[in-house]
């Protein structure tokens, strides 16, 4: 179910994205809902909030590489963990990947949901899916993962 998920939000990354370069120009934006959600294409030459602009080479390598350390995680843990560390790891993979695929095929990400209640970056389906499964794998850190928990005054003690 897990790989599913992976192809599932590379797929819906992917066709989204297409829709987007197919339909609109660039810096093109439709308002969606007004004054919430605009589809504004950009082209994205760096990373989260447009940090390490134009360096593809070191953001294909450090997203195969972190990519893969995850995916190996997620193969050695689908039978014991818990859903929501696999869920999350599936789900960053995914994302990883979709945008990965951009810099590769095109050296630039696709990015156009752009919401207009606070001034925040236009993103697309890959960075929700990094972004929340990075907020799933700090719930599943928090409430579920009984390894990482501070032992109190009485463990010391021993």
């Amino acid at each position: 179910m897990y790989y599913l998920i992976i192809l599932a939000v590379i797929i819906l990354d992917q066709a989204t994205k297409s829709l987007i370069r197919a339909n609109l120009d660039l810096n093109q934006s439709i308002t969606v809902i007004g004054g919430v959600l605009n589809l504004t294409y950009i082209k994205n030459f760096g990373a989260a909030f447009s940090i390490l602009q134009n360096r593809q080479v070191f953001l294909v390598a450090f997203t195969a590489a972190v990519s893969s350390i995850i995916f190996i995680l997620l193969v050695r843990n689908i039978r014991k963990a818990h859903w929501t560390m696999l869920l999350s790891l599936s789900l960053i993979i995914g994302g990883g990947v979709g945008n990965m695929i951009d810099r590769i095929r095109t050296g630039f990400v696709v990015d156009f949901l752009e919401i207009r209640l606070f001034s925040f970056p236009v993103f697309n389906v890959a960075d929700m899916a990094v972004v929340g499964g990075s907020i799933l794998l700090i719930v599943y850190i928090l409430f579920f993962d009984h390894s990482l928990k501070l032992k109190g005054k009485d463990a010391d003690a021993n």
